[in-house]
């Protein structure tokens, strides 16, 4: 597996994690957050093309992959999926699902052939494998492919409509977030946290308390816990 990034000094006995999805809003704070940290002895981050640029820390190891041929994975006992698109920007449904229901499962599988026994998921508020709409149906029916794989635990996150600078990332921008975010500024305090727009800093933040708390077995974290997991 060729690695962009190769780390030096003394080996460390800290945890090591994996991370797929770093490109977007949320991955990319969960990889700064948790180089923000002191408990991460190695961050392998997955990515689908090269970054145009990357944090300058030993720690961090970038691999540039075919999700649907994923190679085996460096040993880790973490790992966490933000992978995510939109039907807009994948052009058509087969192509969402290949991406929220197949590279996250071809993901899960590879991170738990790597010794992966934590892992956590970014899904969506609404997300049902029996709903009329084809994004939730997608997003319900990955959740329980991922709970049938049996990890000790399994923390699916599901945030309401994200909030964070897609712009800077070099992502389009998407209409409902925008209009979330306009809402949220002069209003948010009055609408309830299950629906509250949510800052993508947040989840960010809740995904790696709920990992440490590594509660065992299944654990859904709905946005209005997402809220208080993620306050700073």
């Amino acid at each position: 597996m060729a690695d962009g990034r190769t780390s030096t000094g003394s080996k460390t006995s800290r945890t090591s994690a994996l991370l797929a999805g770093a490109s977007g809003l949320t991955g990319h704070e969960l990889q700064a957050q948790w180089l923000a940290g002191a408990d991460i002895g190695a961050l392998h981050v997955l990515l689908r093309r090269p970054p145009a640029t990357a944090p300058q820390d030993a720690r961090l190891h970038i691999h540039v992959v075919d999700f649907s041929a994923l190679p085996r994975l460096p040993a880790a006992s973490i790992a966490c999926c933000a992978l995510g698109t939109t039907i807009k920007v994948a052009g058509s449904q087969a192509a969402f699902r290949a991406v929220d229901f197949d590279a996250v499962l071809a993901f899960a599988r590879a991170a738990q052939a790597a010794g992966v026994r934590r892992f956590a998921v970014v899904s969506a508020l609404g997300a049902s494998a029996t709903s009329a709409t084809f994004y939730n149906r997608v997003k319900g029916e990955m959740e329980a492919a991922l709970q049938g794989l049996g990890f000790e635990s399994l923390v699916i996150a599901r945030p309401s409509l994200l909030l964070g600078e897609r712009g800077t990332l070099g992502q389009p921008t998407r209409r409902g977030e925008l209009i979330g975010a306009a809402i949220t500024r002069p209003l948010g305090w009055l609408m309830p946290k299950a629906w509250r727009p949510i800052e993508a800093a947040s989840v960010a933040r809740a995904l790696i308390v709920a990992l440490q708390q590594a509660r065992p077995g299944l654990r859904v974290v709905e946005s209005g816990e997402l809220q208080t997991l993620g306050a700073p």
